[in-house]
């Protein structure tokens, strides 16, 4: 039977889990890494960047904030709640592993890959103490944000591995549109790369006396432009290869909701150029690009199958320890009209229990 508590089916989840929790616990690390991201976006375009000054402490005698003169009581709140999420993504990290190796029959993989997020949150951790201590250098901003779509590629693999089966990989489009594939992956994370020169660039350095790169603002930005149309393009030539050869519709789906995604991230980015870009639209802008990034990979894994996903079913969720524990006991349902002080039937009290000739029934 399975438990009603969201406790219970949680750690359940994680302790006994089955091939359908898997999926979502890796769903939940694919979730959790784009959306500390977007936070981090959040904390530049605030000003937080130093809202705690010291690192791993928030500052020098507190690991929370306090009180400070020279920083404002928001800007402390936004860095240190940027740091809390850190915690709840090694947390996501830390289950997913947990679960990973807990899944019957074992897939080797999914191991390999769900041990990859707790490791990254701790490197991420340490990048983000660099980027603190050198006063938000931008080369040390851009090493701390590319780690996360690194991260966000052994999530979204995980994700997609989960659904699959362990047999030999088994292309399903022609060897071209593989590669055509690949060369879009690689181009999505050079336009990556050139976020950060435009952050590291731009008027967002997450401090008004943080440093910042020292190229022409309007250069960067149109090279950026240029690496977006290229993306598009790939994308375009893409779709057209799989309508030309008549792909599997699940490939084709994948192209066309990548290209919806650039379609939209690519407006945000020209109004937010056009407009100052306020705060609000880099955060989205952000967001936008990791999921760019998702749906540039999932493009690529829809080109092949690896047959039947195997079935792990652990057997009736109350034969679990914890479900056990947590249980509350049913209690036997009065008999009418029976004396309270005789006991339910089949309670040690009652008569019905006791040896004939007990000195209780004279």
């Amino acid at each position: 039977m399975r438990s009603d508590n969201p406790v219970v089916r949680l750690i359940d989840a994680v302790w006994r889990p089955t091939s359908t929790s898997m999926r979502w616990l890796a769903l939940a690390g694919v979730a959790g890494n784009a959306l500390i991201m977007s936070t981090g976006a959040a904390v530049r375009v605030s000003g937080s960047g130093l809202g705690c000054p010291t690192w791993p402490k928030c500052t020098g005698d507190s690991l929370v904030p306090t009180h400070s003169s020279e920083h404002a009581a928001a800007n402390m709140a936004i860095e240190f709640g940027n740091r809390l999420l850190t915690f709840l993504v090694l947390a996501v990290g830390v289950a997913v592993f947990v679960a990973a190796v807990r899944l019957r029959p074992r897939r080797r993989d999914l191991v390999r890959l769900a041990a990859v997020q707790p490791l990254s949150v701790v490197a991420q951790a340490i990048v983000g103490g660099i980027v603190v201590l050198t006063d938000l250098n931008p080369a040390a901003v851009a090493a701390h944000f590319l780690l996360s779509p690194a991260l966000l590629a052994a999530a979204t693999a995980l994700w997609v591995r989960a659904s699959e089966g362990d047999e030999p990989a088994r292309t399903l489009v022609r060897g071209e549109l593989v590669w055509l594939a690949r060369a879009l992956v690689a181009v999505v994370f050079a336009l990556l790369i050139a976020g950060t020169v435009v952050t590291g660039t731009g008027p967002h350095a997450g401090d008004a006396t943080s440093p910042r790169f020292g190229f022409n603002i309007e250069q960067v930005a149109q090279l950026h432009a240029d690496i977006v149309w290229a993306t598009v393009g790939l994308t375009f030539a893409l779709l057209l290869g799989l309508r030309l050869t008549n792909a599997p519709g699940r490939v084709q789906r994948r192209a066309l909701e990548l290209l919806a995604v650039e379609l939209a991230q690519g407006v945000i980015g020209y109004v937010q150029y056009f407009t100052g870009v306020p705060g609000p639209l880099v955060v989205a802008h952000v967001l936008g690009s990791a999921l760019v990034w998702i749906a540039t990979l999932r493009v690529l894994f829809a080109m092949r199958e690896r047959g039947e996903m195997p079935v792990s079913e652990p057997g009736r969720a109350d034969n679990g320890w914890l479900a056990r524990r947590w249980r509350t006991r049913r209690e036997v349902p009065p008999v009418p009209g029976a004396d309270p002080a005789l006991g339910a039937p089949g309670d040690a009290r009652s008569p019905r229990m006791r040896p004939a000739g007990s000195t209780t029934d004279r």
